[in-house]
């Protein structure tokens, strides 16, 4: 089968930092499903494991952990997709990724893909949506209000792959105000069309624009990128038992900045599920059925922004190349082989 791999990490300007191969097709077992991909996306976390992670096992290291597909194969011991469905999913990072013809997945997180949305749409969607939907649902519990605060939510980078889809869930699911961050006119145009009712300029100091808005302090900050950059402003303006949450990697996270208001903070990691096989693993598979039912009643709404083309090294390289600019909005995808 048609793959495309790496062999030594690095930068992405190197002929070998992604490099098309042949890869033996594989075999499910278990709860496995083989899934013939058609579509996939390309994540922030692509290119941070590019750059820095080794292969563990064998000669390649293939990425990619957005994928839709049609189901080919099952293991022995999977019963929840048969061959010829439709599917979406984000896959497990310890686990080869989707930037192949054919791949293996547990099928407790998957879901069917939504009917209303060609391929490429629907590739955009199934590691943000699983990222946002556990931050604001599981971690932040945004349907807990905070005594005394603003029914409102920050989120910081929502022109973003994750920042697109949790501004929807946080507009379309919740009575909460949504504030997004965003610094070009193209990208604040697009979190408005997300749904956003407020938009801060996250290059000036955000503890003064939010306060300006005039809602009071935030009930919840979610943020999704330059965490550390943000960090003293994020303490300023969220309110008193406050929750925040975060997902990138700040090189370090001064935490005794929120004691004197007792917020409480949360990682969100789309992969724990999976990579620990937890006993709740199969939500994944759940939320992202309710994703494509929401997708299907015009809930919510592709982040698709850029179709890159067929699926192949030197177009993957170009979208690496565009998310370590830190230019992206939305989602990049590239469909077929």
């Amino acid at each position: 089968m048609k793959a495309i791999g790496y062999q030594a990490p690095g930068a992405i300007d190197r002929d070998d930092a992604l490099v098309d191969i042949e890869l033996p097709r594989p075999e499910p077992r278990g709860r496995d499903l083989l899934v013939q991909v058609q579509a996939v996306s390309v994540n922030p976390v692509d290119t941070k494991i590019r750059r820095n992670v080794a292969p563990e096992a064998g000669p390649w290291k293939l990425l990619g952990w957005d994928a839709v597909g049609t189901v080919v194969a099952t293991g022995a011991e999977a019963s929840l997709f048969k061959p010829g469905d439709a599917v979406a999913y984000a896959g497990s990072l310890i686990r080869p990724g989707t930037n192949a013809e054919f791949h293996l997945v547990d099928e407790r997180i998957v879901g069917r893909a939504p009917k209303n949305l060609s391929i490429a749409e629907a590739a955009a969607l199934p590691l943000t949506a699983i990222t946002a939907w556990e931050a604001l649902f599981h971690r932040l519990e945004v349907a807990r209000p905070v005594p005394g605060a603003a029914r409102a939510i920050l989120i910081i980078g929502g022109a973003g792959g994750v920042g697109s889809i949790a501004v929807q869930l946080a507009r379309q699911l919740t009575d909460l105000t949504v504030i997004a961050t965003a610094s070009r006119p193209e990208t604040q145009d697009w979190v408005r069309q997300m749904g956003a009712h407020h938009v801060v300029d996250h290059r000036r100091p955000l503890a003064a624009q939010v306060a300006a808005l005039g809602l009071g302090a935030p009930a919840f900050v979610f943020s999704t990128t330059e965490t550390g950059q943000h960090l003293a402003e994020i303490a300023e303006l969220i309110a008193p038992q406050g929750r925040f949450a975060l997902i990138d990697d700040p090189e370090t996270l001064d935490v005794n900045r929120f004691k004197r208001k007792s917020v409480s903070i949360h990682w969100e990691l789309m992969f724990t599920r999976p990579i620990y096989e937890t006993a709740d693993m199969d939500e994944q598979g759940k939320l992202l059925n309710e994703v494509a039912r929401l997708v299907e009643a015009g809930t919510l709404r592709t982040t698709l922004a850029e179709n890159f083309g067929t699926i192949n090294a030197a177009n993957l390289k170009r979208a690496h190349a565009l998310i370590e600019s830190g230019k992206a909005r939305g989602k990049i995808v590239l469909e077929g082989f």
